[in-house]
């Protein structure tokens, strides 16, 4: 019993480092995309690579670092564009439901949504994308 929650603790901090640097990279890819691409592509043309390219980041770095799961791969992959596509959807309506219907302040809204999002990607990851078949 202690090894398994020993294990969990170990998963949840890997998975708050990997995301922090998956955070990092999408920022920094985002710009990048941007600055290179601005002046040829529409901005939702060079969101839309920009996500594809963080999100492939996101899934290798998780599958690899921290849910350590073994073959796979394109069915997982597929898995977590659903658990993203579910928590942008997810975010999207809470910023409207926050900011427009409740008048809460956009960065308190946004904080919230971040920190919520954290925990819908760990869950949908631990439950769907990730999810090991009983042994």
């Amino acid at each position: 019993m202690l090894n398994t929650l020993r294990r969990f603790d170990d998963r949840r901090l890997r998975y708050l480092a990997v995301g922090g640097w998956n955070a990092g990279f999408g920022y920094f890819v985002s710009l990048g995309l941007y600055h290179w691409l601005a002046p040829y592509l529409h901005i939702v043309l060079i969101g839309a690579i920009a996500n594809v390219i963080c999100i492939s980041m996101s899934f290798f770095t998780y599958k690899t670092l921290v849910f350590r799961t073994q073959g796979n791969w394109f069915q997982e992959y597929k898995r977590c564009y659903v658990v993203y596509g579910g928590n942008a959807v997810l975010g999207i309506a809470a910023l409207w439901l926050l900011v427009n219907g409740l008048h809460v302040p956009f960065w308190i809204s946004q904080g919230v949504v971040i920190v919520a999002g954290v925990v819908i990607s760990y869950v949908g990851h631990t439950l769907f994308t990730f999810k090991r078949k009983p042994s």
